[in-house]
């Protein structure tokens, strides 16, 4: 059985190899060199987890592009996140009436500025969460699902980012 793992592992490798997968981290070094300047606008309309999410939303950007942050004046890129809507709309409910799930709705602007252009992106994202307990326990689900619908924006945003190194490769 372990030989088989083995082999079938050689097996996985050798023809991710063979068939020149590369991770989207290397096609999106082809739109912007090493030195990246990140700008994160959080909406007024979130006053009391803007920091929180300003923070949040940065590091998410540092870690998947994975370039050196820099000073805005000696940047050769910039990424501007600007968080602008959230929509929370009910999803399922209890025999009584009361919400239990809701759906959250992030929206988030994406400018991409790089010596090779401009490219701009606006993405709404979605994450469904159960709620249920006190207020304070769902005022940190509503955080955990904000959070969540700004990973899978930024995640939607990386492949298309991606998508557009890869094509200026072929080219």
């Amino acid at each position: 059985m372990r030989a088989f793992r083995v082999w079938s592992l050689i097996l996985l490798l050798g023809l991710m190899a063979g068939c020149g997968y590369k991770p989207s981290a290397h096609y999106i070094k082809n739109l912007f060199d090493d030195d990246i300047y990140v700008e994160v606008k959080v909406s007024s309309k979130e006053p009391e987890n803007a920091t929180y999410l300003k923070d949040d939303l940065h590091r998410m950007i540092i870690r998947r592009f994975k370039g050196n942050v820099t000073d805005k004046a000696n940047a050769r890129n910039r990424i501007t996140a600007s968080y602008n809507a959230t929509r929370f709309d009910p999803s399922g409910y209890d025999k009584n009436g009361y919400v239990t799930r809701y759906k959250v709705t992030v929206v988030i602007n994406f400018t991409l500025v790089t010596s090779k252009g401009v490219i701009r992106k606006t993405i709404s994202a979605y994450k469904e969460q159960d709620i249920s307990g006190s207020s304070q326990f769902i005022s940190a689900v509503r955080v955990e699902a904000i959070r969540g619908g700004m990973e899978r924006a930024l995640d939607e945003f990386l492949s298309y980012v991606s998508a557009q190194g890869a094509l200026n490769a072929a080219q």
